[in-house]
């Protein structure tokens, strides 16, 4: 999960469309979605089959399906009310991360009950049209919901457990494919770093790993080695325990200068005035 985290400024998160919905005791459909979706139940059960597996999400909860992963759904005599979002997530250019990891299943309510209260408040005071509401508000209380759930995953309080038919994508493989060459940049922050060392690692040409790399993760590997220099930098500063000099010999810039300008490249401000 450590991938996320480090390259968290490159995430972004597309919300397509959010909308509540009402159905009767009688309501069943079968169907695969295009996008990730979320639906948060605000009453009643819903049933939901896969395959000859069966699940039941309650109020509260809050239902969390892939794309292209088809299912069937119905609901009991009372009928059920959720409200249901089609979102992307996106890591540079790589869509569809997010099915490298276990999320997709039934996160109960338990551990999502705050982050469930304020996204259907969001919802709530956008809807309907005319109301006193933020989209943006509701996208970010969208993000906030995915990234608990993503935390929750990390501290193996959950694991989704619907099952999909389709295997992990070659280019989600490649999380764990390159795991080498995250270890190796985190542990040799302090040289300078090549990309040619880095397609040894794993056994490939310098120009295929760049392609390869960008292709799986999103971004290159110069990037990401920027990236995590940054994260660092910033981290070094916030501690306020070393001189510029000493963090810029700390992530293998030949002077301070040279980190001071590419730490205002990406900060807009030079590391004097961060904090």
């Amino acid at each position: 999960m450590d991938i996320l985290n480090d390259l968290s400024e490159h995430i972004n998160l597309h919300m397509k469309s959010c909308w509540m919905i009402s159905h009767p005791g009688d309501w069943i459909e079968h169907k695969a979605h295009v996008y990730y979706d979320l639906w948060f139940i605000r009453s009643g059960k819903v049933m939901l089959r896969f395959d000859d597996e069966q699940f039941v999400a309650e109020e509260g909860d809050i239902v969390f399906f892939y794309p292209d992963v088809p299912y069937m759904a119905y609901t009991e005599r009372e009928g059920c009310r959720f409200i249901f979002t089609h979102f992307d997530f996106v890591i540079g250019e790589r869509q569809r991360i997010l099915e490298n990891f276990e999320l997709s299943g039934i996160v109960r309510h338990k551990w999502i009950q705050e982050d469930f209260r304020l996204f259907t408040q969001a919802y709530d005071a956008l809807h309907p049209k005319g109301a006193n509401g933020n989209r943006l508000y509701m996208k970010a209380q969208l993000t906030a919901v995915v990234a608990r759930i993503i935390e929750l995953y990390g501290q193996g309080l959950y694991r989704g457990d619907f099952p999909v038919r389709h295997r992990r994508s070659k280019a989600g493989r490649n999380l764990d494919f390159f795991q080498p060459v995250f270890d190796y940049v985190n542990a040799h922050l302090h040289t300078t770093i090549r990309v040619s060392e880095l397609a040894a690692l794993v056994g490939m040409s310098e120009k295929y790993f760049i392609d390869y790399f960008r292709r799986s993760i999103g971004i290159t590997p110069g990037q990401y080695i920027y990236q995590i220099r940054m994260n660092r930098a910033r981290d070094y500063l916030y501690e306020r325990r070393h001189t510029i000099q000493e963090i810029a010999s700390l992530l293998g810039y030949p002077d301070p200068f040279t980190f001071s300008k590419a730490f205002k490249k990406y900060y807009h401000v030079p590391p004097s005035k961060f904090v």
